[in-house]
């Protein structure tokens, strides 16, 4: 029986040397005469065991790493092709504790399949949810959405289906799906993860949005510095075609839909859903003016719904097992599970997709296993560069939309970033209002205007420079900045300023001149 050895092509994998481990054991295969495939399938998201090689045996697939090519050798000596031990053997993958715990329901297929190959896609419950919606009106469809209680995944955290029924219920000549892959906040992967290890999941999600409001267009439009998700979704969506799964007529069923792979010019608030469309119809990626609402008046002028991957990707799970199923997991208004993406100065970086409602201190400490350096947490930041700063004192905080907004949070694409006692959040809010002068599309003063003072007046504490007086303007520019902006880039840019203010204080007093000295 042939083996089958999983070597990760996933980007982060790849970064850490995939690529050198699949070709050593390719060499080493050849040459010992073994019969053996290697099957490069997508990251399982156990980052700092990257890159992490799995073999299939009958008990299940026995995983090993962290891998380096030199390893290879060893490996095949110890008797790899049938999961022997070696030092690097860390036993069923399945029991690992960091994925054992977790509840897969988007990512259900993510490192286990050839990203590429639609039979290993059918073989672990790929297409169920489209056959289903095939079979059903449009206004079903969003039915089922809408009792899911999906929401946003890409940071708004609005009802998914309530935004479809308005596209549907709109009157247009045509309409569009886009999907908003630009993943600019920094610590998130989980839509590059999807792409790159289960894309057909995504196609299948536009599909039957397509079909839920009588779309007949989809684009992805996909950040410049995704190369690798770029080249997986193009070659995914000629595969989907050329099986009917996208085309004319959807699986048989007479109604159109397809998909176009679009790529971004590298701005951040293109990430922003007008100033995507924006760039999308050729224009320069500002912000538009609401309303109207992209779901009456979007892409080209017609309905459009906007959704990010992790939305979308959500929705075959949905239509296959049903609303009650996916609403059966969460908390509150927070249904469903949520990809959390743990980086930073922690010690087990990685995606981690888990029900709402798990503590953010379970989360860092016990999922995350605290800071890499070994040192005290001292702040997370949920959500990426315009996240809050949570201190130890709120980490029980659910990871739930409302509860995050209580605590004058976000959760944003739940990316968390952890930083441990040496961090100078002085600094980090100055880096926030400079990410936003830096990113900012220019189109209204606040952020524009109001993120370049922003950086001055944080200078101006750090260097001890009337303090008080320059404390209380930072923060009345973020009340200008939060209330009046355009969109989101400027409007929750004074969020990480404020929670960095208000929950250390410390780090914006001058330090004496004594202690400066020491």
């Amino acid at each position: 029986m042939t083996a089958r050895i999983f070597v990760p092509q996933d980007a982060a994998a790849l970064a850490l040397g995939a690529d050198r481990v699949a070709k050593a054991l390719s060499q080493e295969v050849g040459t010992r005469g073994l019969d053996a495939t290697i099957v490069r399938n997508g990251s399982r998201g156990l980052h700092w065991l990257e890159p992490l090689v799995e073999v299939e045996t009958p008990e299940g697939r026995i995983a090993y790493g962290p891998v380096k090519a030199s390893d290879i050798a060893s490996l095949l000596d110890a008797g790899l092709v049938t999961g022997s031990y070696h030092p690097l053997c860390l036993g069923k993958t399945e029991d690992l504790p960091f994925l054992k715990n977790q509840t897969r329901l988007t990512f259900a297929r993510c490192g286990i399949i050839d990203p590429l190959s639609l039979d290993d896609y059918k073989a672990n419950d790929g297409l169920k949810g489209l056959a289903k919606a095939v079979a059903m009106t449009s206004a079903d469809v969003v039915a089922q959405v809408t009792e899911s209680g999906l929401r946003g995944r890409g940071g708004a955290g609005f009802p998914t289906g309530i935004k479809w029924k308005t596209v549907l219920d709109t009157a247009g000549d045509r309409k569009y799906i886009v999907c908003n892959a630009d993943e600019g906040d920094s610590g998130t992967f989980a839509d590059r993860m999807i792409m790159e290890g289960d894309p057909f999941v995504l196609i299948e999600g536009m599909a039957i949005a397509g079909l839920a409001t009588l779309a007949t267009k989809g684009f992805v439009y996909i950040r410049s510095e995704y190369p690798h998700a770029i080249a997986t979704m193009t070659e995914a969506v000629g595969i989907a075609r050329a099986a009917g799964i996208l085309g004319p007529s959807v699986m048989g069923c007479g109604r159109a839909f397809d998909i176009e792979i679009r790529t971004g010019a590298g701005a951040y608030v293109c990430g922003e859903e007008t100033a995507l469309l924006n760039s999308l119809e050729g224009k320069r990626g500002i912000v538009r003016a609401k309303p109207p609402l992209p779901a009456h008046k979007g892409l080209f002028n017609s309905p459009t719904v906007i959704n990010n991957v992790i939305s979308l990707a959500s929705v075959p799970v949905i239509m296959d097992r049903g609303a009650a199923f996916y609403k059966d997991f969460g908390m509150g208004r927070s249904r469903g599970t949520i990809p959390i993406q743990i980086a930073g100065n922690v010690k087990h970086g990685g995606l981690y997709e888990a029900a709402f409602g798990l503590t953010l201190g379970q989360i860092v400490d016990e999922i995350g296993g605290g800071t890499a350096t070994g040192r005290p947490v001292k702040a997370v930041q949920v959500g990426g560069p315009l996240g809050a700063y949570f201190p130890r004192a709120l980490f029980d905080t659910p990871f739930d939309y409302e509860a995050f907004a209580a605590k004058d949070g976000l959760i944003g694409h739940a990316g968390i970033t952890v930083f441990d006692d040496t961090a100078d959040m002085l600094k980090q809010a100055r880096f926030a209002m400079e990410f936003c002068a830096i990113e900012s599309c220019g189109k209204c003063t606040p952020c524009r205007i109001g993120s370049t003072r922003g950086v001055e007046t944080a200078d101006k504490i750090a260097q001890g420079i009337e303090p008080e007086k320059n404390l209380a303007l930072l923060a009345d520019l973020c009340n200008t900045m939060k209330f009046g902006s355009l969109c989101a880039l400027g409007g929750f840019t004074p969020y990480p300023v404020t929670s960095a203010m208000n929950h250390f204080p410390d780090d914006f007093r001058p330090v004496p001149l004594v202690e400066a000295a020491e």
